[in-house]
């Protein structure tokens, strides 16, 4: 965690992608994008013709995409991308086997974006816009989500991370292309010698006193496991007064969840915000088994009514706040790439739970602790089986929960 830096909060795409593209329109140097969904619609057209613009005045572009999260890029845009020198690839497509292979499962979720290594930014904000779920269609209300605009130190964190990633790509790719002897599908998507700029200034010896104490924390497979998991016990395992979390995918392990009965017992109030429309199967029924221990120690759960909530954000005691991609269910924590900002700055964990206490209170449905314990039998079935698929699940890519 390191001082100096300007952290910005953006609530919804309304906020992120004008942010975004202005960035983009105004870099000089390289763009460094990578997303989980891009989506070649409304803002996702935004922000993919910012994109082309920058390569057509000679910026770097470099533009990575999950091959899961997004099926396929059209035609037309790859051939615009392609003349423009936009560089950009898909990772791990499912292939014929899709999903029968657990190490498919690890899938690139992280939402991060570097400009000229000055400024990033980070958050659960896919390249979609904020009335269109994938699978659902146009929505009447907005998502519910976030994102950070950050100048400072951690930006050359950013800036590496995205970097290698690249390059461990463009190496795995090459290797791939070598094996197997095939240069079709190499040559579509655009995979180009890695040219790095000239000398980006990464500002590491600029004056540090002023700004926001932040730190950008990374979940892999191979280093990073679970930074950022522990990061959120930390927090949680340090406070006094309130732990207020918003989280799409709610499927805490043993520890987190014991981290958060325990904050409860000792007269923290603990307040979460989940997702409360039915998404799939498993989103909605494997949550509940760990429900009941939750609300017996006092944690209140509040459902959001109003859209999809898609937010991955905490406030602990007004004064520290995390804003990113990571869920907290074994996705996120045991198998994807993810990307959160810690903060550590009074005015912004004020402004961010400002509006979620505002959500919590004007859309949200709080489970009642009685009711939920006499829900119907046909549900607890469903509720179990999906944990038991779920656990099914986390034994066969070798990981414990």
């Amino acid at each position: 965690m390191k001082p100096g830096h300007q952290v910005l909060l953006l609530q919804g795409g309304a906020a992120f992608f004008p942010a975004l593209v202005d960035a983009i329109d105004n870099s000089v140097h390289e763009v460094r994008l990578e997303t989980y969904i891009f989506h070649f619609e409304a803002s996702g057209e935004r922000v993919a013709e910012a994109l082309v613009r920058a390569a057509r005045r000679s910026v770097a572009v470099y533009l990575v995409m999950d091959g899961v999260g997004t099926p396929e890029v059209p035609e037309a845009w790859a051939q615009r991308f392609a003349e423009a020198g936009v560089h950009w690839h898909r990772f791990s497509p499912l292939g014929s086997l899709g999903y029968l292979l657990p190490v498919r499962w690890r899938r690139l979720h992280r939402k991060l974006c570097v400009v000229d290594a000055r400024v990033a930014f980070c958050g659960g904000i896919n390249i979609l816009d904020d009335f269109v779920d994938p699978h659902y269609g146009r929505q009447a209300s907005p998502r519910f989500d976030f994102a950070v605009q950050v100048c400072g130190p951690l930006v050359a964190d950013a800036h590496r991370a995205a970097s290698q990633f690249w390059r461990r790509m463009q190496a795995t790719r090459q290797l791939e292309h070598l094996q197997l002897g095939g240069a079709h599908e190499f040559l579509m998507e655009s995979i180009q010698p890695l040219c790095v700029p000239a000398q980006l200034a990464h500002d590491t010896n600029a004056p540090q006193s002023a700004g926001a104490m932040a730190a950008l924390v990374l979940r892999d497979n191979v280093r990073n496991r679970t930074r950022i998991e522990r990061a959120y016990r930390k927090a949680i395992g340090e406070a006094r007064q309130e732990v207020l979390i918003a989280n799409a995918y709610f499927l805490p392990g043993g520890k987190l969840r014991r981290a958060l009965i325990h904050a409860a017992r000792r007269g923290v109030r603990v307040r979460l915000l989940l997702q409360g429309r039915y998404e799939y199967f498993m989103q909605y029924h494997a949550a509940r088994p760990v429900f009941g221990a939750l609300l017996a120690a006092g944690v209140e759960i509040h459902e959001y009514s109003l859209g999809f909530l898609h937010a991955k954000v905490a406030v602990v005691d007004g004064r520290w706040a995390t804003v990113g991609s990571s869920n907290l269910d074994p996705l996120s924590l045991l198998l994807a790439r993810e990307a959160n900002v810690v903060v550590e700055d009074v005015p912004f964990a004020q402004t961010l739970r400002a509006q979620l206490t505002q959500a919590i209170e004007s859309q949200g449905v709080r489970l009642d602790a009685s009711l939920y314990a006499l829900r119907p039998w046909r549900q607890r079935c469903l509720d179990r089986l999906a944990y038991g698929l779920m656990r099914l699940g986390l034994f066969l890519t070798g990981r414990r929960y």
